[in-house]
């Protein structure tokens, strides 16, 4: 029988859960993949000291299965590991992140972290990074220039309707770019007066990358 997508996101959720070491303190991303790690976590027994979320949606998730969730600012630490889906993975291990709009804390989060385990299915490997849309977090007030110099780096900038961020920003979704090295990009994007944050997650790339796929789990990296 054909595994469905969320077989494969279940079977790669624990996986990821299998691989953290006792007693972790771990950061956890946002999305639908990262609700089945932390419903399998809660169900695993496994012990961790404590989980730093990156959005509200998660925060309560876990506090809903009785794992302590504290504030990064609280940690005088580095996390053990963080743990996060992705929009699309290239085979270098940079990503594209922020389908659910909750980026910034995911990079925030995984930037405190020792390592990043990334869990997803095979759809959301590929070669180069763009065909996803890539999510840009900004201040309301520079949405037009920021919009307008995407625009010129041959983007086609939408602004998401109706999100707003756990921050209280707003996030274009910028179409048609061609990233072909994630780190320039990054750096480039987030020079732009006005940006918060931009969703190429290549400074903050995973460690460690779990690939569900009908015939199994891989790794890379």
């Amino acid at each position: 029988m054909e595994k469905t997508q969320q077989m494969l996101k279940e079977e790669v959720a624990l996986a990821a859960v299998q691989a953290l070491d006792d007693n972790a303190l771990l950061g956890v991303g946002t999305g639908s993949t990262v609700d089945c790690f932390i419903d399998a976590l809660a169900a695993s027994g496994k012990r961790v000291r404590a989980a730093v979320a990156s959005s509200n949606r998660s925060a309560e998730r876990l506090s809903r299965h009785g794992i302590a969730v504290v504030e990064l600012g609280q940690l005088d630490e580095p996390l053990s590991v963080y743990v996060d889906g992705a929009d699309e993975i290239e085979p270098g291990l940079a990503m594209i992140k922020g389908g659910g709009a909750a980026l910034t804390r995911e990079k925030i989060v995984a930037s405190a972290s020792l390592g990043f385990i990334c869990i997803v299915d095979e759809s959301k490997l590929v070669d180069q990074l763009g065909a996803f849309p890539l999510p840009i977090e900004v201040i309301e007030m520079a949405i037009g220039p920021v919009s307008r110099a995407l625009v010129v780096m041959g983007g086609r900038p939408v602004v998401r309707d109706g999100v707003i961020t756990d921050n209280g920003h707003p996030v274009i979704d910028v179409h048609g770019l061609r990233i072909d090295d994630p780190l320039a990009w990054e750096d480039r994007l987030n020079a732009l007066p006005g940006v918060v944050t931009n969703g190429v997650f290549a400074r903050q790339k995973a460690s460690l990358a779990l690939v569900a796929s009908q015939s199994g789990v891989r790794r890379l990296g």
